[in-house]
């Protein structure tokens, strides 16, 4: 992909990337920043996203480094309203930040359990409850999801995960559902997807599972590019929902 950034213009957007130090949210991040768009990247490593916005800015693109937990609703809150002020508006959240300490329910992991609960279901309502009343304020506003394709299957070892994705896909249906037109919802649900994710697995078992699995992996720009067609379309068009998956996933 080129990172060559286009000339900040009248199209340009003010985007909040979670989990943006690696896999789908740094592959967004640089698309989107090449596109045009200023990216706030936001995660807990801020010396991978330093890494990252140097190199969006020595490719010509913008972007600003926010350290944020998103298990924290006072620190999302805050990053937003920050991002908001210095830039007069934000447009766009990419819900992006999860883990996927996969386990069979026998196991008993029951923190990794709850720790997939607070990041992948309270870390986006508290993106949500963060961007509403801007995008309330300013009369319009989108919210992206990144979800998977356990929303809508589940394996062994995926319950819990599973659960928590079909949660972030229903959060997200009834968002749209509830709110303005002017305020657009996006769920992308990717496949198998070349990420650290894998490597949050402590279950021995599901750690064998996960390498059969992911032999087909795509790269992560390959979900960037569905998240970039959502938000480049104009302001009446809503892409609720894609699912972007290896060819070879079954």
């Amino acid at each position: 992909m080129s990172t060559e950034a286009n000339t900040p213009n009248s199209t340009a957007k003010i985007v909040l990337v979670t989990g943006a130090s690696s896999g789908i949210g740094e592959a967004t991040a640089l698309r989107l920043a090449a596109e045009g768009h200023h990216v706030a990247l936001g995660a807990r490593r801020t010396d991978r996203l330093e890494a990252l916005a140097a190199r969006i800015r020595a490719d010509g693109g913008r972007a600003s480094v926010h350290r944020l937990d998103v298990t924290d609703a006072a620190d999302v809150r805050a990053v937003v309203d920050r991002v908001a002020e210095e830039h007069g508006r934000i447009d766009v959240i990419v819900n992006n930040a999860g883990i996927m300490p996969l386990s069979r329910l026998d196991a008993l992991l029951v923190d990794e359990w709850n720790q997939m609960i607070d990041v992948n279901v309270r870390g986006l309502l508290h993106g949500i409850a963060a961007v509403l009343p801007h995008f309330q304020r300013q009369g319009g506003g989108h919210v992206v999801t990144v979800a998977s394709v356990g929303a809508h299957e589940v394996v062994p070892t995926s319950a819990v995960y599973s659960a928590t994705k079909f949660a972030a896909w229903a959060i997200t249906e009834g968002l749209r559902l509830e709110s303005d037109p002017s305020i657009r919802t996006t769920t992308v649900t990717p496949g198998v997807v070349e990420s650290e994710l894998a490597e949050h697995i402590s279950d021995p078992d599901a750690q064998d599972a996960m390498r059969t699995y992911r032999r087909n992996a795509i790269p992560a720009d390959a979900i960037a590019r569905a998240i970039s067609f959502a938000v480049g379309q104009p302001a009446d068009v809503d892409v609720n929902e894609v699912i972007v998956r290896p060819a070879a996933q079954r």
